[in-house]
């Protein structure tokens, strides 16, 4: 950082010259390629609206070290940098520099990319959001001498390398640790000597409902926890959002679930279907949920772990794997889990509530720890990039 000073002092220690982006560049816009044309194997990137390539496609109608802005859609004015051949789409904003040497490239997507914020800001509104033309080549920018500007591109690509590095290996030791968990878990389940019961021999088997939105009364300042299949994603249920004011509104099957209900996801969007839950509070469920309670012979907590680790077979039996595809009670009911002593069964579950607590407390950490480097980043990059505007005089 010391030289990056050193030079502002040298080169521009009054400040620096703004220019909008119409006198230091061209603005152009691409052309519509359908995506039928464009394939995995294809020579070039397409980049349209969106904030990454949208496929590859044979042809290229841009090349060089290009800035490029999404034109259209719900990224509208989100920036990225190309190297090479490419294919500009018609929501694909290139942004052409007209002298290099008193320009960098890289510099010109850092400066953009810190103000990404502003040219979302000022989408205009629609069916279909959008930046116009005008806005990007109307945007200024500040303009240090070009060592500066190389200086400053040096620095946050380092800034860039390491935080995409420390990424890579929390997410790496995060994927070890739960390939751990689930070996383990595979394991301390694998045994033949013991017996297996189904569902239906030790446990009841409860659906729920949904109050009819006809009745507001129903969902006004209730005070009994209702929960969907959308809060069913293979972690404890401690609460729920959503609250009902009175049970049995639209089906005798409707009752309150004790506390450590093991509940499965019978039906769902994308990969919710066979999603397992534990209830730690008492609770009622829509339809698209089996709450299972298991008789003093089965530690909720350890059907729970089992249950967990079947979601791949009990995807596999449910009534087909598209969108009308689902589980039901009968299904569930003879659905086989080993039952061993309760002390095994409790001794399994102490082993893995430690897993537990450590994946969790990796799954926790993480996105912390990125956002904390990303927040670091963008701090480092926002000192660098503000400049005061030179006076004309």
């Amino acid at each position: 950082m010391s030289r990056i000073n050193d030079l502002i002092k040298e080169l521009c220690p009054n400040g620096v010259m703004f220019k909008q982006i119409k006198d230091i560049a061209s603005v152009t816009i691409g052309e519509f390629v359908h995506k039928n044309l464009q394939s995995e194997d294809g020579l070039y990137p397409v980049y349209n609206g969106g904030t990454s390539n949208t496929g590859f496609y044979n042809e290229y109608n841009n090349e060089g070290h290009k800035v490029i802005i999404s034109a259209r859609g719900a990224n509208a004015g989100f920036i990225n940098r190309v190297s090479g051949k490419y294919w500009a789409g018609n929501s694909c904003y290139t942004i052409n520099i007209t002298d290099e040497t008193i320009l960098d490239w890289n510099y010109l997507y850092q400066y953009l990319k810190n103000n990404q914020s502003t040219l979302l800001g000022v989408q205009q509104t629609g069916s279909i959001p959008a930046i116009s033309k005008k806005q990007v080549k109307d945007f200024k920018i500040a303009i240090p001498p070009i060592e500066v500007q190389e200086e400053i591109v040096q620095i946050l690509d380092k800034f860039g390398a390491l935080e995409a590095e420390l990424e890579a290996e929390l997410e790496a030791e995060l994927e070890a640790r739960q390939s751990q968990y689930e070996f383990w878990r595979g394991r301390l389940f694998d045994n033949d000597d013991v017996p297996y019961l189904k569902i239906s021999d030790f446990a009841k088997c409860c659906a729920g409902a949904t109050p009819s939105t006809s009745h507001p009364e129903y969902w006004d300042n209730g005070t009994i926890p209702w929960m969907s299949s959308g809060e069913v994603n293979n972690i404890e249920i401690y609460s729920t959002e959503k609250k009902i004011t009175e049970l049995g509104y639209n089906s005798s099957s409707t009752k309150m679930l004790p506390i450590n209900t093991v509940v499965v996801a019978l039906a769902g969007q994308g990969k919710t279907r066979g999603l397992v839950a534990i209830t730690r509070t008492e609770v009622c469920t829509n339809q698209s949920l089996c709450g299972i309670i298991p008789d003093d012979r089965v530690d909720n907590d350890y059907l729970f772990y089992y249950l967990q680790s079947r979601y791949k077979d009990l995807r596999r039996i449910s009534s087909g794997d598209g969108t009308r595809g689902g589980l039901n009670l009968k299904m569930i009911g003879e659905y086989e889990v080993p039952v061993p002593s309760l002390d095994k069964q409790r001794a399994i579950v102490n082993v893995l509530n430690k897993f537990s607590k450590i994946i969790n407390s990796y799954t926790e950490g993480l996105p912390a720890e990125i956002e904390l480097r990303r927040q670091q980043y963008e701090y480092y990059r926002n000192k660098l990039l503000s400049f005061e505007e030179l006076s004309e005089d």
